[in-house]
């Protein structure tokens, strides 16, 4: 799955599984409104749907490689088509919130499947960006056209399904299960990183909460708060949402240079902010510059955090624990905004978001710099010393694309040890054409360094 001609199916797949979130606020709100549920059921219907896909990502975890992508991501795609139809077609709030549950589960299945397949590509973050690039302007386009159309509930559900339906053609590129005797040699090997991945998990699932806790009611700050319009509200966010899709090109174009610790929590400090000024907007004015500003950084930082989560195991489960995670927080989001924001009013309620989120900022970063001196692309040899990633990754059982080969930036590496009577060397020798001795540029290192 580490080829280039592979990349595009996997951002297919990541778009269907990731639209549903997206579309939240537009869901409550209609459930809402057409349903005749309260917002803090409504909420609560959301939460449903996105702690259904969280299930997904922790049933999944580890099990891609068994399976192969192709089988899950069909399954997934199946089920968020059937899901989110039968919520477009259904009347009743016991068969909507059944359906959409459904629906949640395959969406999350294939989260999963794209998670594990980014983590296998030689550039993960720039993979993220693409696929945060593609659901951003497919959701920006429904955002312009939904409110214009009308249809109840029934529409944002819908469209959710079509997108399930029209991604189907690209699991034909999708890898399939592995040979049995191949696939329980990778499934042995040990969660790496176990610390950093825990606590890279832990705070995606406060970020996650504290950021869609804001989408899930953004809607009703707008019309409720600010008294605007469901077109203008949808206009804002086809806005926001284009902005964000520079952001992410942005972040696509920065790539490594600075980093991941710089923009995550730089980037986490302006979402606190500008959460802070959505929340307690009384005009169209700071209404739209806190939704576009949020909207630009938040999925720049979200895909530096799915490439750090990638980058701490190269088979991709820390990838799909992170991203369960992750969903698991933007599941308890809605129903915690739609709570926060009844009980204490929308300015309050953003109060404490942003300084939820401020809170998370500091283990994050921290996760980011400790992992610094890992190469952003998954088996790069590491200059300091110790054991090359590359080696490490062929020895673990990983994806065999992981492994850089001839004419990637990094060169094929080969282990030579000579053993002496008091201390054992291991020369590193980067291959040359012929192998030969005149070919190459070699340094030495301790083993035991």
């Amino acid at each position: 799955m580490s080829s280039r001609r592979a990349a595009w199916p996997l951002v297919a797949v990541f778009t269907a599984g990731y639209l549903a979130s997206y579309l939240l606020p537009t869901i409550v709100g209609r459930l809402s409104v057409h349903l005749g549920l309260t917002p803090a059921q409504a909420g609560l219907v959301g939460s449903a749907l996105l702690l259904s896909s969280a299930s997904a990502g922790f049933t999944l975890a580890g099990r891609v490689e068994r399976y192969g992508s192709r089988t899950p991501a069909r399954v997934g795609l199946v089920l968020a088509a059937v899901g989110y139809g039968s919520a477009a077609l259904a009347g009743s709030v016991p068969l909507v919130v059944a359906s959409v549950m459904v629906g949640g589960f395959g969406s999350g299945a294939a989260t999963a499947v794209a998670a594990a397949g980014i983590a296998a590509q030689r550039d993960p973050h720039r993979t993220s960006s693409l696929g945060l690039l593609t659901v951003s302007a497919t959701a920006g386009a429904l955002y312009l056209t939904i409110p214009h159309l009308g249809g109840g509930h029934r529409l944002p559900f819908a469209a959710i399904a079509l997108v399930a339906l029209l991604v189907w053609p690209a699991t034909t590129r999708l890898n399939g299960p592995t040979a049995p005797e191949e696939s329980a040699s990778r499934i042995t090997g040990r969660l790496p990183h176990r610390r950093s991945g825990l606590v890279l998990a832990g705070g995606m699932l406060v970020w996650s909460m504290a950021q869609n806790a804001l989408w899930g009611v953004s809607s009703r700050i707008g019309v409720v708060q600010v008294g605007l319009s469901e077109v203008t509200v949808g206009a804002v966010f086809a806005t926001a949402l284009g902005a964000g899709l520079l952001g992410v090109m942005g972040a696509g174009v920065l790539g490594a240079r600075v980093g991941r610790a710089v923009p995550i929590g730089l980037g986490t400090v302006i979402i606190a902010g500008s959460i802070v000024v959505s929340s307690s907007a009384r005009d169209l004015g700071s209404f739209a510059t806190g939704e576009i500003l949020w909207n630009t950084v938040y999925p720049v930082v979200l895909s530096y955090l799915i490439g750090l989560a990638a980058s701490l195991d190269v088979r991709g489960r820390w990838a799909v624990l992170a991203g369960s995670a992750s969903s698991v927080g933007v599941a308890c989001g809605p129903l915690l905004g739609s709570v926060l924001s009844e009980e204490a009013g929308y300015p309050a309620m953003g109060l404490i978001l942003g300084a939820a989120t401020l809170l998370v900022a500091a283990p994050v970063t921290a996760v980011a710099l400790h992992t610094g001196g890992r190469p952003l692309v998954p088996g790069s040899v590491r200059r300091r010393g110790g054991a090359p990633a590359a080696l490490l990754a062929a020895t673990t059982g990983s994806l065999s694309g992981a492994v850089p080969k001839l004419g990637s930036p990094e060169q094929p590496v080969t282990e030579l040890r000579v053993r002496r009577r008091r201390l054992v060397r291991s020369a590193i020798r980067t291959a040359g054409p012929d192998g030969g001795p005149g070919q190459s540029n070699a340094y030495a290192s301790t083993s035991d360094r």
